[in-house]
């Protein structure tokens, strides 16, 4: 790992894992000598990173410069940590991961005030069910709604009838029991809206259909508002 890499990689993890983080533990995850530890806090310090701590007992990041300075209501705290727990109950495993990195980053950017609200915030999610399983096509579709390529996908409709379809993937929407596709389908050569747990397999394609994912987006949302218009 190049030393700027493992610069930034030491800040995040000086952010995410619980207060003080021991140089062996570092170590550990950037495979490098704690000796390379230490000069690396002193570069970090250095370099304006505000951390407590010493050798043999630990470091903690107290004052962030790779992030600005925010300020948040108390309720927009409360906000922010009930919305980023949602995220880690009904997203898949790396968008689980990501909410747990946000969390550590935003809270390592607020005054020791607001870091204090953040972590005893009043507000939880509790669910009695297990959470739930999401289906592994998930991180693939996500990808391809940011690359805006087309996907090839094995689907079952809830008739049971299988079929073989060319998607333009739009958008991912976490329904209360479901997740959803809203896709433009080829085979159909009209907007559809697929539930992932249908989708049997999915292969990324080399079709780009930048930039056209935000006006068909668009386009789908108007013609739903449309349907639910009372007449």
């Amino acid at each position: 790992m190049a030393r700027a890499d493992r610069l930034f990689a030491l800040l995040d993890l000086l952010r995410r894992l619980p207060a003080p983080v021991t140089a062996a533990r570092m170590a550990e995850e950037t495979e490098v000598s704690e000796r390379s530890i230490y000069r690396d806090i002193a570069t970090l310090r250095a370099s304006g990173a505000r951390i407590e701590g010493a050798p043999g007992y630990g470091y903690a990041l107290t004052e962030d410069p790779a992030l600005p300075p925010q300020m948040f209501t108390r309720i927009e705290v409360e906000a922010l940590v009930l919305g980023l727990a949602e995220v880690q109950h009904s997203g898949d495993q790396e968008l689980s991961c990501a909410a747990q990195a946000a969390f550590a980053k935003i809270t390592a950017s607020l005054p020791e005030r607001v870091q204090r609200q953040a972590m005893h915030s009043v507000m939880h999610v509790y669910r009695s069910t297990p959470r739930r399983a999401v289906p592994g096509v998930s991180a693939l579709l996500r990808q391809a709604c940011w690359d805006e390529l087309a996907v090839d996908i094995s689907y079952v409709d809830k008739g049971g009838k299988p079929s073989e379809r060319r998607v333009l993937p739009l958008n991912i929407v976490y329904h209360e029991r479901m997740i959803g596709l809203m896709a433009w389908c080829a085979l159909r050569q009209d907007f559809r809206h697929f539930i992932l747990e249908r989708i049997v397999t999915a292969t990324l394609t080399e079709q780009s259909f930048r930039p056209r994912r935000v006006p068909l987006l668009r386009e789908f949302i108007e013609r739903l508002r449309a349907l639910e218009k009372p007449r």
